[in-house]
């Protein structure tokens, strides 16, 4: 079984590695709403929901120069990581951001200590 979200921050990685201008990847909600952490923070310049059920997709316009220096995958389908908002670190020392999926939805780890809301560490971004 594979990870969707792995592939998703891989296709990010790899698209950026070799200058492509735009990544397509295979629509999901969870997919979407990480993009769109992604897009208001920076880190990548648009996201567009393109097609029709069962052929929908996301487009990600990636931004140059890259704006994503690192991508890692904290919570994994055979390990799942948690934390309280007490416990939330800063990812890079402040640069990067972690995407937490709290019981209000997913949001980043500046948010989830400011709303006060712990939960599962989605990924790493810096």
């Amino acid at each position: 079984m594979t990870d969707p979200i792995t592939e998703m921050l891989n296709q990010i990685k790899n698209a950026q590695a070799v200058s492509h201008k735009t990544v397509t990847i295979y629509f999901s909600n969870l997919k979407y709403e990480i993009a769109s952490i992604l897009e208001k923070n920076s880190f990548i310049e648009k996201v567009e929901k393109k097609g029709r059920n069962p052929k929908k997709s996301i487009e990600i316009t990636l931004k140059y120069p890259a704006a994503i220096s690192g991508l890692k995958r904290i919570s994994k389908p055979g390990q799942r990581i948690y934390t309280g908002f007490k416990d939330i670190k800063k990812s890079k020392e402040g640069v990067g951001i972690l995407i937490i999926s709290t019981p209000k939805g997913l949001m980043t780890d500046k948010e989830a200590k400011k709303n006060k809301l712990g939960g599962e560490v989605i990924c790493e971004i810096w």
